[in-house]
């Protein structure tokens, strides 16, 4: 049971300028670090910053919703100013590819900072083109995870921007108010940024980082459930496309609710 779980930032939307304490993560600054992770990228939106997004599929990238949305307006961005460069990595990316459409989780609302953000933060980008490369491999997906299960995540954040970074010590919690819970330290420009398991050694995403919080003083990563919401918007970009698209993704048991109160700023 979760206890004291403060919530500080229901959407941390695109990275910009501050400073914050990035322990337990290990910068992959070298080919042999980011091999394998390649499929993990920045997402830069419309010149005013950026999140964390991973590929699910050769032309599919799976992020937040919130990151598609102008904080202050609350209006959506034009998805044609975004763009995905996987393996970003000290000025270069393994591929760079235009948005050719954005879906949006229909029941996601951008809400003010602080709010409790709902179990419906999660978006899929459809690339122009396909990104068909041996290095770069799209992720499969799962939703099988049990409290105590080991999890890590791969992203980019504002004080770690040319690099991304990974922490694979990470423990999953439980869920909360639908949310998945985990140890895992993220920061601004880590939205989107892919949870994963590494249940028979190999990663599967999970879960979506959306907000972080603070347990008894530890900093806590509130992410997205994949299932029903991810077939939601497969379902919609299908419909939106005129054409078949799918992840890879597997079924799995162990769902944990937890009880915790959540104090607003």
């Amino acid at each position: 049971m979760l206890r004291n779980l403060l919530f500080l930032f229901a959407f941390m939307g695109l990275a910009q300028t501050a400073l914050a304490d990035s322990g337990g993560l290990r910068q992959m600054t070298t080919g042999d670090d980011i091999r394998g992770w390649q499929a993990v990228g920045r997402l830069e939106i419309g010149g005013k910053g950026f999140c964390t997004g991973a590929l699910i599929a050769p032309d599919l990238v799976l992020t937040a919703a919130h990151c598609l949305f102008d904080k202050a307006s609350k209006r959506r961005i034009d998805h044609t100013r975004i763009e995905f460069r996987a393996g970003w990595r000290n000025g270069r990316a393994e591929a760079y590819r235009s948005i050719r459409q954005a879906v949006v989780h229909p029941d996601f609302e951008m809400k003010r900072d602080g709010a409790l953000p709902d179990a419906d933060d999660l978006a899929l980008l459809q690339l122009y083109h396909p990104i068909r490369t041996t290095a770069i491999r799209p992720y499969k997906t799962s939703v099988g995870l049990r409290r105590g299960d080991r999890v890590g995540v791969v992203s980019y954040a504002h004080d770690r921007a040319e690099v991304p970074s990974i922490q694979e010590g990470c423990e999953f919690l439980g869920h909360e108010k639908g949310l998945v819970v985990t140890s895992c330290n993220v920061d601004f420009g880590s939205s989107g940024a892919p949870i994963f398991s590494f249940e028979g050694g190999e990663p599967r995403i999970v879960s979506v980082v959306s907000a972080k919080a603070d347990l008894n003083g530890q900093p806590v990563a509130l992410g997205m459930p994949l299932l029903e919401p991810l077939q939601l918007l497969l379902e919609v970009m299908q419909m939106s496309s005129g054409h078949f698209v799918s992840s890879r993704a597997t079924s799995g048991q162990g769902r944990t609710t937890l009880s915790a109160k959540f104090v607003r700023p």
